[in-house]
């Protein structure tokens, strides 16, 4: 088991993506099987008596290996007892391996570094993983002594194994701790946008709930009146106006509160939103305010650039930055997540378009350093500067 193993179980890529990743790290993960060529040299050499139970015993060996460790690492849908059990068949093999031919010219007791490395990746309590490292290292102790092996080197294999397991263990640990606040990063994420909706849908029924019922009760009596009353209609279709007239000034104003924020507080609001999820945030260039134009703009650039990074980019990082010469403002949006290139959906859309009727430009591209990066370019209107 190695790092980059490890590292694709907290990868945060789930289904078909992960197990397909699994599988091509598993194919991968051959190239550290390097140390089972010592016995498979002293088989190929005649060295080892009978050769083709060892040739076989070897082979199966490393095949178990590979498919015990495709189970976390690809997401295999195997139940823990299968796994489980095919842990106890995979060390009863090594044992049978190292009892047979630990003797020989060539240390067979190497088997155990993978035994101790496939039962510390698959057992997810660590009392567990520590007894399966412990067993493994006592295994190695007792068949060097059983075989009169050098005291030097069965104490050596036997420390090898323990690190190996110990180190196993701990990437294993801190893979699943790394899953487990990702997940929850995710969920924060999709609460937040959630009670968003919620908050809007409420202030929308506290809005126009009342009036649009009384228009409602006020047009059937029109209705009903029509035939009888004019003058009475007149009244009523009167009322209907007035109150069509307040509502939508009532409107109006909630969208002005909407969407009328200065890019500072869209600031204040970017910044508690990527805490909540735990991304660090650093902001320059930002002590002037900015023209009329320019802090309307940016101000829907930073809310739909930061919305994308704390629902889609898996960052730990985001990085805001406000740049001004005297011919255009520059915002920049810049975080260390999965990167890759990115989809125009309806908001990064709107904000293109949103742009370019102030003369100005939306580039979204793969970062030089990983993760994505936002830029808003913004020409200054002939009458305007930067605010002093």
């Amino acid at each position: 088991m190695t790092p980059d193993t490890v590292s694709t179980m907290s990868s945060g890529a789930t289904g078909p993506r992960r197990t397909r990743q699994g599988f091509v790290l598993v194919a991968a993960h051959t190239l550290w099987l390097w140390l089972l060529l010592t016995p498979a040299a002293a088989i190929a050499r005649g060295q080892v008596h009978p050769a083709p139970p060892a040739a076989v015993g070897l082979v199966v060996f490393a095949l178990f290996y590979l498919a015990l460790v495709a189970v976390p690492v690809a997401d295999l849908p195997v139940r823990p007892a299968v796994h489980h059990a095919g842990l106890v068949a995979f060390a009863l093999l090594g044992v049978g391996l190292a009892v047979a031919y630990a003797g020989g010219p060539e240390g067979w007791l190497v088997v155990f570094v993978y035994v101790t490395a496939a039962g510390a990746v698959a057992f997810v309590r660590v009392a567990w993983g520590f007894g399966w490292v412990g067993g493994s290292a006592a295994a190695v102790l007792v068949i060097g002594v059983a075989h009169r092996l050098p005291a030097t080197e069965t104490a050596q294999m036997a420390l090898i194994t323990v690190l190996a397991g110990a180190l196993t263990l701990a990437f294993a640990r801190t893979a699943r701790l790394v899953e487990e606040l990702r997940r929850t990063q995710r969920e924060l994420a999709r609460t937040a946008v959630e009670q968003e909706r919620l908050r809007f849908a409420r202030d929308l029924h506290d809005l126009l709930g009342h009036t649009l019922s009384l228009v409602v009760v006020k047009a059937e009596v029109v209705r009903r009146l029509a035939p009888t009353d004019p003058q009475r209609v007149v009244a009523e279709a009167t009322d209907i106006e007035r109150i069509g007239r307040t509502a939508l000034a009532e409107v109006r104003e909630a969208v002005t509160g909407y969407r009328e924020r200065s890019f500072a507080r869209e600031l204040d609001g970017v910044r508690t939103a990527l805490a909540d999820v735990g991304i660090a945030v650093s902001v320059r260039g930002v002590d002037r305010p900015l023209g009329v134009e320019a802090d309307d703009a940016f101000g829907w650039v930073l809310r739909e650039g930061v919305t994308n990074v704390v629902r889609h980019s898996r960052a730990s990082r985001c990085d805001i930055e406000v740049t001004a010469d005297t011919d255009e403002a520059v915002l920049t949006i810049r975080d260390d997540g999965v990167g890759g290139r990115p989809r125009y959906g309806n908001g990064l859309r709107g904000l293109t378009e949103r742009l370019a009727q102030a003369g100005g430009t939306l580039h979204v591209a793969p970062a030089r350093d990983g993760g994505l990066l936002l830029t808003a370019r913004l020409p200054h209107a002939p009458t305007g500067r930067w605010a002093s």
